[in-house]
């Protein structure tokens, strides 16, 4: 953060603390700031944007969000175990998908899910948090289920925790089976091209994507945005063309009796073709997902007026082709496209490919940046590509992991009815466990009538349920995929989970309160050495335990010790007077201090303009204060002690504390806590990388009895 020169304005009360809303209040520290940074950040961006601003994003996200569910075209049918397929199938099929796409799409997702957002979180850790944190006032019964029931608690956890680790693994399968299918449309042209040619393409073109990620959502979407509309306007039309030419009454699958038809026919078979069809609504979680990166206005006249109706007339015009072609299902993409246009096509749909994948990548960055703010995963380099949206994040670290996974899915599992069956899990166990949250947000948080959510869960739980089961026999058939990859993340997630709240419950235990530092300090034995102190803390209801272990281990204290409070706002910059907020704290020679910063502010503590500020915070702050203790120092001494203090040499003290595991620690904790030591070890510090001249820095370590 550029702290630009000049006085922070000291106000009266101090703000502490922290990345995320979960924090609680300091009982010591904590009053509001007169400031309307706090409401301006929490304003929904829909109230901050007008109509020609919502047409704008929503036309940004065809190149982001929409891209794995309007080129499922390219995977749907090749997907599906068809044997011998007859016209009644055909039209069967096609009513599943359109009535999948109606009911999930556009009722559930569009209409319902995208309203449960927290403040542009993906739907899953949002609806949890909504439903945990429900005001203590206004609780329901199956609320209060949930503050006293820590069973309930730990499965709902769980619950949300699974359908991120799939969410992330759905990051992993699209740009897989998006630009491998794309690319398969070079061997029917070229008949020598072998598969494996096809899928070392794939993988470069993987490669190149994931090299651009760094670049930033805004110039990817729009760079990409008119491929993903060139894509949206033609397959649609190729799709009025073939409906015209081959089978003008395509339209009366509509008709739900089509659905009934098909399964009375085919019986388990139909069944079991529900895997491949599930894939039709696939990336329809990138529609929550991605909110961080746009707003709920844009998604939702996006997917409305474009990728709805594109993909209702691009799938009847692909069933109308195979009524009349029914043994070319395996290529049903494809094949359908006239020949006078197979090429402009092909570029089209290998260049929309690659916006599928982006789709799910942004995605994924969205899911695991909140996961980090919550807690739930171990914390990774968060990049703001951009000044204006909070949410456009990217991660280095994942990039690279998600593109070494890619890559590796195509060339060792590269047939793509394996990758279909994997992608399949994902979509349906994801579809189903946010039917579950949003039933619970439903009836705890909205508060809506019971007839309305035994309405909405009967439906949608029955439905997907079906689609469940049907995916869950692919497992040997490549649906394994998904669950070794979300098992692989959900013991991570869990792990880093149980290790901070271990942390965080040592903590507040042993917490440091005023009034027992202030007995510390009394001890003749502690010596007020010169110098200025910057102690770093973050714990919310008091000062951490590793101050107690410094001072009395070192048996001293600087003569002026200010504890230091890094606080992260959902704002792309904090203004000059507000970035620094001090507060003297009774104590001779202690203070408390908070820099505020928002997403596009550059944090750098380097050199003496940052100490400078706070000092002149400070004497501002004693100058103007005018009800001091009976025992207080004269003003002039105190403000010549923090002059003298500088000058005596600056020391920035950060704690690092660790589990001590002993012999009567249970055989549970032994092994959770140590992993958690791993991840620990292996992640990001907790405050960002300030800046601070190493010879000023000192680290405290401290063990935390396990």
């Amino acid at each position: 953060m550029d702290l630009q020169s000049g006085a922070a304005v000291a106000l009266p009360e101090l703000l502490i603390d922290s990345a995320s809303d979960t924090s609680h209040h300091l009982d010591c520290l904590h009053f509001p700031l007169h400031n309307t940074t706090d409401s301006v950040m929490l304003q929904s961006s829909d109230n901050k944007t007008g109509r020609w601003s919502n047409l704008l994003l929503a036309y940004k996200t065809l190149g982001v969000v929409f891209g794995g569910l309007v080129t499922s075209p390219l995977y749907v049918y090749p997907s599906m175990h068809l044997n011998s397929p007859t016209e009644e199938d055909y039209l069967g099929i096609y009513s599943i998908m359109f009535w999948t796409l109606t009911l999930i799409g556009v009722v559930k997702y569009a209409c319902i899910a995208l309203k449960a957002d927290d403040q542009g979180e993906d739907v899953n850790s949002s609806q949890s948090r909504c439903v945990l944190n429900e005001d203590n006032r206004q609780k329901s019964r199956l609320g209060k289920v949930f503050e006293t029931s820590m069973v309930a608690r730990r499965a709902l956890l769980f619950i949300a925790m699974l359908g991120t680790c799939m969410l992330i693994g759905d990051g992993i399968l699209t740009p897989a089976i998006s630009v491998l299918s794309a690319m398969d449309g070079l061997r029917a042209p070229f008949p020598s091209i072998s598969k494996s040619l096809v899928e070392a393409l794939s993988a470069v073109v993987l490669f190149i994507l994931f090299l651009l990620q760094k670049f930033g959502t805004s110039r990817v979407s729009f760079l990409f945005s008119p491929i993903m509309g060139a894509w949206t306007l033609s397959t649609p039309l190729v799709g009025i063309y073939s409906i015209i030419h081959h089978y003008p009454s395509i339209f009366k699958a509509l008709s739900p009796y089509y659905i009934f038809h098909f399964f009375w026919r085919n019986g388990k078979e139909g069944w079991l073709m529900l895997g491949g069809t599930i894939l039709c609504i696939t990336g329809s979680e990138a529609l929550f997902a991605d909110l961080g990166h746009f707003n709920r206005s844009s998604i939702q006249i996006a997917f409305l007026f474009t990728i709805y109706p594109s993909l209702i007339l691009t799938y009847a015009g692909q069933t109308a082709y195979l009524i009349k072609n029914p043994n070319d299902h395996m290529d049903g993409f494809y094949k359908f496209i006239p020949k006078t246009i197979y090429w402009p096509i092909f570029i089209i749909a290998t260049l929309a490919a690659v916006v599928a994948s982006q789709s799910l990548i942004s995605a994924t960055f969205s899911v695991i940046k909140q996961s980090v703010v919550l807690d739930y995963f171990p914390r990774v380099k968060v990049v703001h590509t951009s000044s204006n949206k909070e949410g456009e994040v990217y991660s280095p670290e994942v990039n690279y992991i998600l593109m070494v996974f890619c890559i590796a899915v195509i060339l060792i599992f590269g047939d793509g009815q394996d990758i279909g069956n994997a992608f399949g899990v994902v979509v349906s166990l994801v579809m189903l466990i946010t039917t579950i949250l949003l039933t619970l947000v439903m009836i705890i948080i909205w508060r809506t009538p019971s007839l309305l959510v035994a309405l909405y869960f009967i439906i949608f739980f029955m439905m997907e349920g079906v689609y469940v089961s049907a995916v869950l026999t692919k497992i040997p058939e490549g649906g394994w995929i998904p669950f070794a990859i979300s098992f692989i993340l959900a013991f991570i997630m869990f792990g880093w989970y149980y290790g901070r709240q271990r942390k965080i419950q040592y903590e507040l235990t042993h917490k440091i309160d005023l009034g027992r530092l202030g007995m510390l300090l009394s001890d003749p034995s502690v010596q007020r050495v010169p110098g200025l102190c910057f102690f770093y803390t973050k714990i919310q209801n008091g000062l951490t335990p590793i101050l107690g272990h410094y001072t009395k281990n070192m048996r001293s204290l600087h003569k002026v010790t200010i504890f230091t409070t890094l606080r992260y706002l959902l704002v792309p910059k904090v203004s000059p007077h507000e970035r620094i907020v001090v507060k003297e704290l009774g104590l001779r020679g202690v203070y408390a201090c908070v820099i505020q910063y928002g997403y596009a502010d550059s944090l750098n503590l380097e050199g003496d303009n940052f100490v400078s500020q706070v000092l002149d915070s400070l004497q501002e702050h004693i100058e103007n204060c005018s009800s001091l203790p009976s025992d207080h120092m004269p003003v002039q001494e105190e403000i010549s002690e923090l002059s003298e203090a500088k000058t005596a040499g600056v020391i920035h003290v950060r704690g690092k504390a660790r589990f001590h595991i002993g012999k009567s620690t249970s055989f549970f904790d032994r092994f959770m806590l140590a992993f958690y030591e791993v991840l620990h070890k292996n992640c990001r510090p907790a405050l960002p990388v300030l800046g601070v001249p190493l010879p000023q820095c000192l680290e405290v370590g401290m063990f935390y009895e396990a």
